[in-house]
């Protein structure tokens, strides 16, 4: 199999036909062209009504919501988080996208620092990359050591399953994009002035270590895919479809005052999956 890698200059602003043309397939992806745009913006304005009501009903019930979105760099978590957000009010809806931890924070209880941003009743909380920096990120990117990584990986399903007990609702989105379209939106980013700042040193290096990300990732499932606190992957080559996915798993998940099952629509089962559906099918993303 040709590496997609080979060849690709990110400082080229011509992107090679190769890699657009497979982008949107890559890793299996089930469609062959992106949602239509009247099509997704007249399915969103009702989902994100539905999303309304379930703040609204919030507000009253003192509900708690952790939301964390992982993925690949370029997988879409930003961007679906926007999404998710766009409506509600920021007072109590909000989304936390941690530094790297200070000198005073490496001493601290792992977890210490994500307690921290955990909601209060009635409020939302958005996590862009959470305390699975551990298993994934950091690992690969030999920020942590292998033992710290083992550590976390034995101690987050009790960690979440407080949460959990003590009444939050616990959402986790793993958004997977084929090796082809995260060289795409890459290059995206560096050639479009208003997304170049969203290109770290590391980006190139993460391009390179795209298996090892893989390998980090099926431990993470296999080690925290529970019945308290489930993964939930959304194949997210096309932004779209994940975007209406993820909204739509919150909402069916939660009963609130006016939900209309029908208005929030079924969930897209091509490209929402357990994480067992996921490895079985779809091993280049």
């Amino acid at each position: 199999m040709t590496d997609p890698f080979e060849g690709f200059d990110l400082d080229n602003p011509a992107l090679p036909r190769s890699i657009k043309k497979k982008a949107l397939g890559s890793g299996g992806y089930p469609y062959e062209e992106k949602m239509d745009s009247d099509a997704y913006d007249a399915e969103m304005t009702v989902v994100q009504t539905q999303l309304a009501l379930l703040q609204q009903d919030q507000a009253k019930s003192g509900r708690r919501i952790v939301i964390l979105f992982e993925g690949r760099d370029a997988a879409g978590k930003g961007g679906s988080i926007a999404t998710y957000l766009q409506y509600l009010n920021p007072r109590y809806n909000m989304t936390v996208a941690l530094s790297k931890p200070s000198d005073r924070e490496r001493t601290q209880w792992y977890f210490q620092r994500y307690v921290d941003w955990l909601p209060a009743a009635g409020e939302q909380v958005l996590f862009d990359r959470s305390w699975y920096n551990r298993a994934g990120v950091e690992p690969v990117m030999g920020f942590c050591t292998p033992e710290e990584t083992t550590k976390f990986l034995g101690e987050v399903s009790h960690f979440e399953q407080m949460l959990t007990n003590d009444g939050i609702h616990l959402f986790k989105f793993w958004l997977a994009i084929g090796r082809e379209m995260q060289l795409k939106r890459f290059h995206d980013r560096r050639h479009d002035p208003l997304k170049v700042w969203k290109l770290s040193p590391v980006d190139m290096k993460a391009l390179e270590k795209f298996d090892d990300y893989s390998v980090a990732r099926n431990r993470m499932f296999e080690a925290s895919h529970t019945d308290h606190a489930p993964w939930r992957v959304i194949l997210n080559n096309d932004k779209r479809r994940g975007r209406l996915a993820i909204l739509r798993s919150v909402l069916h998940e939660i009963e609130y005052a006016g939900k209309d099952v029908k208005a929030v629509g079924a969930i897209d089962r091509k490209i929402a999956l357990t994480p067992e559906a996921f490895r079985h099918g779809h091993h280049n993303m």
